[in-house]
């Protein structure tokens, strides 16, 4: 499922007062089945434009396609139910939102509130116990009984009990150890390429954003300001740097390591791997070898 924004505004409380614009004439096209990220500073409008992608807010100027429907400005909205189906939205901190007694209950809750029959929804909620990594025991527990890093996964399954084309991740990983982080991204990504999924990942985390994206966009100001595959987008450290933000740790220590060799490496690297296999390829070989 594509998405697009044309000429996206967005005011808070427009006309009031306490009007506060957000977005100006955002501008750009998600094709469906992409890894999107989109990066931005504080108060860049990374939230107000993920808002948009399901119909939470609708804009003030412009228009939002989502698949074959239209959000238009200043028009009455039709079918945002159905949208909000195809469309997941993963928040930060979703364990914020389980309610239910049983994780069971929980996970189903969604698909039973979209008339699915409750063979069909539970039948869901235990394959998705299974693809988020938990146990298929945890599902007779209270999610209140669980760690914080399971109480997520849970969240996240309820999100996939709708089967959602889109799902759009709003920092992910907050507030979770090194480990949990790499643990739920990595189960993104394999979730986007088993399943076809459109994924859409809202982040401050440039690691994140280079590691998994096939394409980044930047946000600064309300607008969106530069698009690119994330290695154009991580080698030009200085214009990333006017947007207020750092290029993402390996690319750093990458420009410290140059200074080292005297001279620049072959590509800009986004991972580890790729960072050793690189210097690997600039350093001495050993006589005899």
């Amino acid at each position: 499922m594509d998405i697009e924004l044309q000429r996206v505004g967005f005011s808070y409380a427009a006309g009031t007062p306490f009007e506060k614009r957000a977005l100006y004439e955002v501008d750009f096209k998600i094709d469906s089945g992409t890894y999107q990220a989109i990066i931005g500073h504080t108060g860049s409008g990374k939230s107000t434009v993920l808002q948009h992608f399901n119909g939470l807010l609708k804009p003030t100027e412009g228009q939002v396609d989502i698949g074959d429907y239209r959000i238009t400005a200043g028009k009455k909205a039709k079918n945002l139910k159905e949208v909000r189906q195809y469309v997941g939205i993963v928040f930060q901190f979703p364990e914020h939102q389980l309610f239910e007694e049983t994780v069971l209950k929980d996970i189903m809750f969604g698909p039973l509130n979209f008339g699915v029959s409750k063979e069909d929804a539970e039948a869901r909620a235990r394959e998705l116990i299974t693809l988020v990594g938990l146990p298929t025991e945890v599902l007779e527990k209270s999610p209140f009984d669980l760690s914080g890093g399971q109480m997520r996964r849970v969240a996240i399954a309820g999100v996939l009990a709708m089967k959602p084309d889109v799902i759009v991740l709003d920092e992910p990983t907050a507030g979770l150890d090194p480990r949990g982080q790499k643990e739920i991204m990595d189960m993104f990504y394999t979730l986007h390429k088993e399943e076809g999924l459109t994924t859409i990942l809202v982040t401050h985390s440039m690691e994140d954003a280079a590691r998994y994206a096939d394409d980044i966009i930047i946000m600064h100001d309300g607008k969106n300001v530069l698009r690119g595959t994330p290695r154009d987008i991580f080698a030009d450290a200085a214009t990333l740097r006017g947007y207020r933000l750092e290029p993402p740790r390996i690319v750093r220590f990458q420009e410290k390591v140059e200074k080292l060799l005297g001279h620049p490496l072959d590509t800009v690297c986004l991972t580890e791997e790729e960072l050793a296999k690189s210097v690997a390829k600039h350093l001495p070989k050993e006589r005899g070898k």
